[in-house]
């Protein structure tokens, strides 16, 4: 691979900005001559209506290259990418820039050699769309929760088979809402079930402890990408991803000093740092620094809010104090979604919390974990906060919100009313659960009355920790009709099966 003029560029047939060269970077003694190695296939992230992020990773110092086209086998546009080197684990990305909107793209990825310019690694294939900016038929699944609770993977029992239910159903995205490794939850080398069969954890030195160093994080997502219907998944479906708490460790919040024998590191701080930079190296997202709370817009019937409710997040204790100010997400954060939410222009405004709104989740005897607290009456707490943007946006007559999350492990279809709520100041909305994708089934948790919940489907296993093998693996499936404009959830289980489904109608603004 030589380099690229602007002419080849333009002969490749696709129209629109590209990303500028990077400088030229000195080639790193110590590796052979041999060709590099892709390592972990490729991923595409954060896709937009003239853009996406391409990730991959290599076995050495070399520079990333990335083709895209319309066809296989078309003429494809070259995109020169950064150098990888070991301070990012040997990861890298690329934002492919001018891309047409509402289209589906074929793109390829090679590493060349610093030592021996022209030597490239082997070209690792993928598919990505970008966003409309027409009405036009919008699909998309999430879930959650990956290799928790000691399940890894297994290729007796179909590996992180989920996966490979998902990529059949062709979506244009992944919403990822969290937990997408559980770096607080090693892996023992096997596991009996319930009926006297054995799993099998494929183990690594890194998924062998409980992360602390930032060799230990990278290895939580180093260890996904061994699965073979997980990378397959990455290189054809684009993904929105969400930072929650197990890609650090269970129910953190900053500040917080741990009382847990396993870990030599007692400063949760400073285990988040860690995990932070591992989690913008290997995760398919932009930016390296600040919050990862963003707006994906999707054309004209669709933007997704994508809460970061971890960075922000007040002390676990009680959740009945009266301040306004304390909360999950913290003030710019909560008015950044006020203002979205009135701002924006979508039919549906999917708000991707990783934490549920309505369900208990207790952190010990006295703490909670999430927003409610099991007392049904007037907000208190982490739920005023969540008052405060439902109330402004009924106010301003926002309509079209549904709420997306995993996290507690099972799946369900909550609706909320005024009219069975101790506050009546917002608009009816949907809030559904859908997950694991692979860890221990759990649930159901107790529904907090404040927003006036009603559970109306519910689907968990009989015993808590249920393996993947016993089924209560779970994924939804939105989607939005481009001539109508009504939404679609499917809650389908780990063979792709519909459990529940229901369509809500294209609301008018008020």
């Amino acid at each position: 691979m030589t380099s690229i003029d602007r002419r080849s560029l333009l002969r490749a047939g696709l129209a629109g900005g590209f990303l500028s060269a990077l400088p030229a970077a000195p080639a790193l003694a110590g590796w052979n001559a041999s060709r590099p190695v892709i390592t972990h296939g490729v991923q595409t992230g954060d896709a937009t209506a003239e853009s996406a992020l391409v990730w991959t990773r290599s076995d050495r110092p070399g520079r990333m290259w990335v083709e895209v086209s319309r066809r296989p086998g078309g003429g494809a546009r070259r995109i020169r990418g950064p150098v990888l080197t070991p301070d990012t684990d040997f990861t890298g990305k690329v934002r492919l820039r001018g891309l047409p909107s509402g289209e589906r793209f074929f793109y390829s990825v090679r590493v060349e050699s610093l030592d021996r310019p022209g030597l490239c690694s082997e070209p690792v294939h993928g598919k990505l769309s970008t966003a409309p900016t027409r009405r036009q038929d919008v699909s998309f699944v999430w879930t959650g929760d990956v290799v928790g609770q000691g399940w890894g993977i297994d290729p007796a029992y179909g590996g992180l088979k989920i996966f490979e239910s998902m990529r059949a159903r062709r979506p244009d995205f992944l919403l990822h809402s969290g937990d997408t490794v559980y770096a607080d939850g090693p892996l023992p080398t096997q596991v009996t079930l319930p009926d006297g069969r054995i799993w099998r954890n494929l183990v690594t030195a890194e998924k062998a402890k409980v992360a602390e160093t930032l060799a230990e994080y990278r290895g939580q997502y180093a260890y996904n990408l061994l699965d073979d219907a997980y990378k397959a998944f990455t290189a054809e479906v684009p993904q929105v991803n969400q930072w929650d708490d197990h890609e650090v460790l269970n129910n953190w919040y900053p500040g917080e000093i741990l009382d847990d024998a396993r870990y030599t590191e007692k400063r949760v701080d400073v285990l988040a740092a860690r995990a932070h930079q591992a989690y913008h190296e290997w995760v398919p997202l932009p930016g390296q620094e600040g919050p990862v709370y963003r707006k994906i817009p999707y054309g004209p019937l669709l933007d997704v809010f994508v809460l970061d409710m971890r960075t922000f997040k007040d002390v676990n204790d009680g959740n009945t104090y009266p301040d306004p100010d304390r909360g999950l997400l913290g003030t710019e954060q909560r008015e950044w979604l006020i203002r979205g939410l009135q701002g924006s222009r979508a039919t549906w405004k999917v708000i991707a919390n990783d934490l549920p709104l309505g369900l208990v989740v207790p952190d010990g005897p006295t703490a909670q974990e999430g927003v409610a607290q099991g007392d049904p009456g007037s907000p208190k707490g982490r739920e005023l906060e969540f008052a405060q943007v439902l109330q402004t946006a009924h106010r301003a007559g926002v309509t079209g919100i549904v709420f997306l999350t995993a996290d507690v492990h099972y799946t369900a279809a909550h609706h909320y009313d005024p009219a069975r709520a101790a506050v009546q100041d917002f608009t009816p909305f949907w809030e559904f659960v859908s997950g694991p994708a692979h860890a221990g089934a759990f649930g159901p948790n107790a529904l907090d009355g404040t927003f006036g919940p009603e559970a109306k489907f519910v689907h968990a296993p009989p015993a808590p920790n249920a393996s993947p093998a016993e089924g209560f693996q779970h994924f939804g499936e939105v989607r939005i009709d481009g001539r109508s404009g009504d939404l679609r959830v499917d809650l389908r289980d780990r063979d792709g099966v519909s459990l529940w489904t229901t369509t809500l109608n294209a609301p008018r603004r008020r």
